[in-house]
């Protein structure tokens, strides 16, 4: 029998800020009860209102998906999800609100306190204008894209064993790295927060595995992409989940300081 993993623990490493963070997209989602009145544009008026002043375009997208399952006729369900973002596309900060979720996601992420502000102001009215009955998943999402002169830097820049064979030697494995089109790492690590799914590796150009999240670029790049979660119920009451986000990025950021070296903070403009 297989022994449980060690949970990471410890306190989290002195943030070290980076004048050119590679952050390519930071997300935060809280689920909830199902709460239908979201569907109607009357439920949206208040919750626009609520946040019109930092996100003043207002999309509505209807959404359609079918399930097939053999033997059966094809199950076809319709939802929504309003988007209020801070300009056109491409938007800088998007809310995200459909029938059981909301989500706040950036590409300009400035520090972990300036976000926790703007979600808890997203939560905040979330909590005034539905009230969900609580908060059945939490997650945090932070994704590092390397590009351009990074990549010729990488086997600095991060720790060889997660770069696995991407990683610059010699011999075969470095025939076979230069051949590689594409090569992504999943794990799931065990955090006593919570769990920790983290996703890494090349992109050949135009290419993406999250088209929402992550988009495609004209070029070759490396990603890093680590999202914790937690399936635990929590009352939907803004102070407890930001409390709880903020352990998160903590969390999130002491498992990205295992796997990036000094030179990469000083490559992207730290001080460590």
């Amino acid at each position: 029998m297989l022994a449980k993993p060690t949970p990471l623990g410890t306190e989290s490493p002195t943030e070290v800020p980076l004048l050119n963070a590679p952050l390519a997209r930071v997300v935060a989602q809280v689920r909830f009860p199902p709460i239908l009145a979201i569907r109607k544009i009357d439920g949206m008026v208040d919750f626009q209102e609520a946040l019109r002043a930092d996100f003043p375009h207002l999309q509505r997208n209807d959404i359609r998906s079918v399930e097939v399952e053999p033997g059966r006729e094809p199950n076809v369900s319709e939802t929504v999800i309003w988007r209020l973002s801070d300009g056109p596309e491409p938007t800088a900060w998007r809310v995200s609100l459909g029938i059981d979720f909301v989500a706040l996601d950036t590409y300009r992420y400035v520090s972990r306190e300036d976000f926790l502000d703007r979600l808890r102001k997203v939560l905040d009215s979330v909590a005034a204008c539905f009230e969900p009955a609580e908060a059945q998943r939490l997650g945090l999402r932070y994704i590092d894209r390397l590009e351009r002169s990074a990549l010729h830097e990488i086997g600095q820049l991060i720790q060889p064993g997660v770069l696995g064979i991407f990683s610059p030697g010699g011999g075969s494995p470095d025939i076979l790295r230069k051949a590689t089109a594409h090569l992504m790492t999943e794990a799931q690590f065990a955090a006593e927060e919570g769990a920790i799914q983290g996703r890494w590796g090349n992109l050949p150009a135009n290419a993406t595995y999250d088209p929402d999240t992550l988009q495609p670029i004209g070029e070759e790049s490396w990603v890093l992409d680590l999202d914790m979660f937690s399936l635990q119920a929590l009352p939907f009451k803004s102070d407890e989940l930001i409390s709880t986000t903020r352990t998160f990025s903590k969390r999130l950021y002491s498992v990205f300081r295992l796997m990036v070296t000094e030179e990469f903070l000083r490559f992207y403009g730290g001080q460590p």
